[in-house]
């Protein structure tokens, strides 16, 4: 569980983070002094302690430019700032810690956003258990979704290309794709895509981790956001 500070005094944020630590030694925690060092983060926060008055990039506004990135973050407002207390809503705050606030107070709110961040990620996590099942020759056989990298259209059959390995069937490529769900696309007629390993990609070819497929140019711009979405979990554009 990863638990970000992000507040331009380094008393304040020194006292937030002994305060995670006493409650949750196990969690790794990371400080930032301003809006601009968080937003340059590449791993995202599991929870987030932001203050609203940072100089610079204000809290408020980076809170906006980080949910159009995440939207899974649970973040908590802590400030001396009560008027903001409605504007908050617009950028799905979780809590709203008003400065000066007890210990007590503080501790039961840190516990509501890691039993929230505890929901999401058991929800995550049986979205990767997802299966289909398949009919190999006569025998029907259980594939993980989650270990499906890609799969191509051969010969009548659907090749699934998996991280362990390749596997043969007669099926159709429409039916493999309604089946996917959301975190496939189909590039183009006879490929269907895992975003999960996506390495790199241009207007003619998806490299994945294992193998590559074809992109048509008309399903290039569509490919793009819904991978970009799939990475930062809302609509870029």
């Amino acid at each position: 569980m990863r638990i970000a500070i992000c507040d331009d005094e380094k008393a304040v944020r020194d006292m937030l983070r002994d305060g995670v630590h006493k409650y949750y030694p196990s969690a790794e925690i990371e400080l930032f002094c301003s809006g601009e060092d968080l937003l340059l983060c590449e791993r995202q926060p599991d929870i987030l302690l932001l203050d609203i008055g940072l100089r610079g990039r204000d809290g408020m506004e980076t809170a906006r430019e980080l949910r159009k990135r995440n939207k899974r973050t649970v973040l908590i407002f802590v400030t001396a700032l009560k008027e903001h207390v409605f504007e908050a809503f617009h950028v799905r705050a979780f809590q709203y810690l008003v400065k000066p606030f007890t210990e007590e107070k503080f501790a039961a709110v840190l516990a509501e956003a890691v039993e929230q961040y505890l929901e999401v990620s058991s929800i995550k996590e049986e979205e990767k258990e997802k299966s289909l099942m398949i009919k190999v020759g006569g025998t029907y056989v259980k594939i993980r979704l989650a270990d499906i990298i890609s799969a191509e259209v051969y010969n009548r059959k659907i090749i699934l290309h998996k991280t362990d390995g390749d596997l043969e069937y007669y099926g159709r490529m429409r039916a493999l794709e309604e089946m996917a769900g959301e975190d496939f696309f189909r590039p183009h007629r006879a490929y269907l895509v895992h975003f999960k390993y996506v390495v790199k990609y241009d207007k003619s070819m998806i490299y994945l981790k294992k193998g590559t497929a074809l992109m048509a140019q008309k399903n290039y711009r569509e490919f793009v956001k819904r991978y970009l979405k799939y990475i930062h979990g809302t609509e870029v554009f």
